[in-house]
């Protein structure tokens, strides 16, 4: 006969409940983010104006005034790549999302992490940099902060950025404003930025010559709505790229998005640099493009204006918007098959904005 032990002598572990961590793809701008935010952001925090899931708040002021505010933190690494780097990009990215609302830009303001060790001639390149992007979009930049925190806590710098315009009387323009019918228009090509920064880090092993397509685009939005069309949706498709953007404007406005693979402007640098690696440009991050979701009547006149205005010279019509499946992306491809593009799932190029 066995001797039973104690108890408190027993070796038999139970299993400790799964504690859920942040991993790198919590920030790739894909489904890991828009889950983290669904179930922890907005859980805690969620209010109507939070809801929208818009770039930007829209927040009425008095009758009349209404103000969109952004808010974008910057985490880019190496600080300096190919047309571009962390100031000009702290400026454009927040502009842009201010922009998206059909909202005039006016103000920014800037907070800084910088890291024990920093240089201070990189810190005044990035600031010259910042200047010179708020000089060509034509906002201030009217507050900041600094704290420097320990060696090795930081990748030298990261650029936190506010920003505040103000939406003109009678825009509507919303990702939850997708109706059947629409055109979808992509204002040039896909992918440069990403691919920048990879060519940066030293990650293709060789030079390409691609350079980061990162610049200010109110003054483009500020050419579509002076041709007086009605404009649904304007939305740059940053982390996650185009293919994980018309997801989320699917899902807001509970439409399906019809793509022409065909349609979709690719260099032929940036395609062989995917095909290399085995990305899909479609997930590939970009930081000076803009899709325009409109109705059919208005397509012709915005197009053409998009094609002559700086930043969208290489403009093309990608897709439509139909009824269902509501909240999915499909493609038609080149083979004349149809196929469904999803959300960006996991972590693809990290640390590009």
């Amino acid at each position: 006969m066995t001797d039973s032990l104690p108890n408190d002598q027993i070796s038999c572990p139970l299993p400790l409940p799964h504690q859920q961590v942040i991993v790198m793809g919590h920030g790739s701008g894909g489904k890991m983010t828009h889950d983290l935010i669904k179930k922890t952001f907005y859980k805690a925090l969620g209010n109507p104006i939070l809801l929208s899931k818009d770039d930007a708040a829209n927040i009425g002021i008095t009758e009349g005034c209404k103000l969109a505010v952004s808010i974008d933190s910057h985490v880019v690494f190496p600080l300096f790549f190919p047309g571009g780097d962390i100031g000009r990009l702290a400026v454009c990215g927040t502009v842009n999302d201010v922009s998206m609302l059909g909202a005039v830009p006016m103000y920014l303001t800037a907070g800084f992490i910088l890291e024990e060790g920093l240089e201070v001639s990189i810190l005044e390149k990035v600031l010259a940099s910042m200047r010179v992007a708020a000089q060509e979009a034509g906002v201030y930049i009217v507050a900041g902060d600094t704290k420097v925190v320990q060696k090795g806590k930081a990748d030298g710098l990261y650029i936190s950025t506010c920003g505040i315009g103000k939406i003109p009387p009678g825009i509507e323009i919303s990702g939850l404003c997708a109706q059947p019918g629409d055109v979808v228009i992509l204002s040039g090509t896909i992918g440069d930025h990403g691919i920048a920064v990879l060519e940066a880090r030293n990650e293709l092993g060789f030079t390409s010559g691609i350079k980061s397509d990162v610049a200010p685009l109110n003054h483009l939005v500020e050419a579509i709505l002076s041709t007086g069309s009605t404009i649904h949706v304007l939305r740059d498709p940053t982390r996650g790229g185009l293919a994980t953007t018309l997801n989320e404007i699917a899902s807001q406005s509970q439409v399906c998005i019809t793509l022409n693979e065909s349609s979709i402007p690719v260099t032929s640098e940036v395609m062989a640099v995917c095909e290399l690696l085995g990305y899909d440009p479609l997930y590939v991050a970009n930081e000076g493009k803009i899709i325009v979701i409109l109705p059919e009547q208005f397509a012709c006149d915005v197009f053409t204006k998009m094609q002559n205005t700086p930043y969208g010279e290489r403009s093309a019509i990608i897709g439509r918007v139909i009824d269902a499946p509501k909240g999915r992306v499909l493609m038609k491809t080149s083979l004349g098959t149809t196929r469904i593009v999803d959300m960006l799932s996991g972590e693809m190029l990290p640390r590009i904005c």
